[in-house]
């Protein structure tokens, strides 16, 4: 069962986004001036990951601890993380900030299963 929730929470279900249109974030800058500092949130999934301007990740999900590291390539978010001893494997994302307190990652380069986040 915790891999399947994993599944949900790190962006392999699609979450509904407010009606807002999303205007793509493609540089590392304009990325960081919204995470850095703050905090992402899947509240429904007691989710929450700080993307630190350093290269880390940190953050709990249910309870287990989440750690990892990204780094910016060619326009998209690229991270590798952990949860409590189950590796999530590398993947590139696009990031979407959706209103003005909302960011939409899209797995594999933007064609695979989104998640939408609070920042807090």
């Amino acid at each position: 069962m915790r891999l399947s929730i994993l599944a949900v929470i790190l962006g392999l279900a699609v979450l509904p986004a407010r009606a807002d249109t999303p205007a793509a974030v493609r540089d590392k800058s304009t990325f960081l001036k919204l995470v850095d500092g703050r905090a992402l949130e899947i509240g429904l999934y007691r989710l929450t990951l700080k993307v630190k301007g350093d290269g880390k990740i940190e953050g709990r999900a249910l309870g287990w601890d989440i750690t990892g590291n990204w780094g910016w390539k060619d326009g998209l978010f690229c991270r590798e993380m952990d949860w409590s001893g189950k590796v999530i494997p590398y993947n590139c994302q696009l990031v979407e900030a959706v209103g003005p307190d909302r960011l939409r990652f899209t797995a594999d380069a933007g064609q695979g299963q989104s998640a939408v986040f609070r920042i807090r």
